[in-house]
């Protein structure tokens, strides 16, 4: 006998989960490629992928296949052992990559929570214990641990709970000439996103990323960077550095890794993984079979030459788009990003409307993102329907037209 599903609408969250996020009035129930569904049977199609999650769309078959057969096979063993879908993904992440060793957990504040913690140790243990200065940029997404928020450079996500862990430094963005006013012996780290999501879909400028290697060669300091939301195919490469030539000393990816299941990575080379040693530090889940699978199967996908060059032509469908949408509604300011993280930027007339903008969307059957008051955000499917683009961004106009 089954247990009856207890039924559930919109207002049931409002009495049951912690009042930290304000979801849409829909509730989604199901997805399929690049459309959704939701409780009263209305489709929409998703711009939004999850936050920069769904690469491969919704219940892609391959990874609805893996998790199956995985899931009838071996879901967690602990720490206490290793297995086989965690050593086969953590061999392909090297193989694609800079990496030599690998950390597995289940989200993007996780392993970035490692590697800043890792940076402060390989300082300590290489170097000297007061070696502890991270800097880091204004208006960055680390994520959600006091760690994490406190190096992300936005205090409304970090102020009120206490206080924060010491020796952060925050500069602009893009700007080199401040991380040279600041940086120093005592610097152990830089930390920055090759394109910052939450800030609004900024990427970095080429003399920018490189300026970063030099000087953290020149300082002894470790270069960190996250790739929570830029990574796995989202940029038209696997990882966004790759635009720039640059190689990190640590690097964080998860969002799209497991296509939608949790699971997160830090990479690192044999130099900066040889301090640490057994319990220095851990996690349950991280690791464990059922993800690791998901995550293979996601990357075998996208690390391919027809995913990752079709970002680029999926990309220039929606420029073309939202171009000509601006030439009939005067909206947009800007069309930024790389690859299939794209930022409308909104005119001075429009800004503050961007939450404003994504209700719309929904009510015409589209689901987008907003990077603070004044940015659109679309980071879809890297395989959606190029269809799809074209009804999606048909909606989106229609939607606009309501708001403005």
């Amino acid at each position: 006998m089954t247990a009856e599903k207890m039924a559930v609408t919109r207002s049931t969250f409002d009495n049951v989960i912690l009042p930290v996020y304000a979801p849409a009035q829909f509730v989604p129930v199901k997805g399929k490629g690049s459309r959704v569904w939701d409780q009263q049977g209305k489709e929409y199609i998703d711009f939004s992928g999850g936050i920069a999650v769904t690469a491969l769309g919704h219940c892609h078959p391959a990874l609805v296949e893996t998790l199956k057969a995985q899931g009838e096979t071996l879901w967690h063993t602990s720490n206490v052992f290793t297995n086989e879908p965690a050593l086969r993904l953590a061999s392909k992440l090297i193989a694609a990559t800079f990496a030599e060793r690998v950390f597995f957990a289940n989200s993007g504040a996780e392993a970035n929570e490692a590697a800043f913690k890792l940076a402060r140790y390989y300082a300590a243990k290489r170097h000297s214990p007061y070696k502890s200065k991270i800097i880091a940029f204004h208006n960055a997404f680390h994520g959600r641990t006091l760690f994490t928020v406190s190096v992300g450079g936005q205090p409304k996500y970090s102020d009120g709970f206490g206080p924060k862990p010491a020796d952060i430094v925050h500069v602009p963005f893009n700007d080199l000439a401040a991380v040279k006013a600041v940086i120093d012996d005592h610097t152990c780290a830089i930390v920055v996103e090759p394109i910052q999501g939450e800030g609004g879909v900024m990427p970095a400028t080429p003399a920018f990323m490189n300026g970063l290697r030099e000087l953290c060669n020149q300082h002894n300091a470790l270069l960190v960077l996250d790739e929570v939301q830029s990574g796995m195919g989202r940029s038209g490469k696997l990882f966004a550095h790759e635009h720039y030539d640059v190689q990190p000393d640590i690097l964080t990816t998860a969002k799209a890794l497991g296509g939608g299941f949790p699971v997160s990575a830090m990479l690192t080379t044999n130099e900066v993984a040889s301090v640490m040693a057994p319990g220095v530090h851990g996690t349950t889940y991280g690791g464990n079979p059922l993800a690791c699978a998901v995550a293979e199967t996601a990357l075998d996908i996208i690390n391919t030459p027809e995913v990752l060059s079709g970002v680029e032509s999926r990309r220039q469908q929606f420029v073309d788009g939202l171009k000509q949408i601006d030439a009939a509604l005067d909206v947009f300011e800007e069309i930024r990003g790389k690859g299939l993280l794209i930022g409308a930027v909104l005119k001075p007339q429009h800004v503050g409307k961007a939450r404003d903008i994504l209700n719309a969307a929904a009510e015409h059957g589209v689901m987008i993102l907003n990077a603070g008051t004044d940015v659109i955000r679309l980071a879809p499917s890297l395989v959606i329907e190029p269809g799809d683009i074209t009804e999606g961004l048909a909606r989106f106009a229609a939607a606009l037209k309501t708001v403005l």
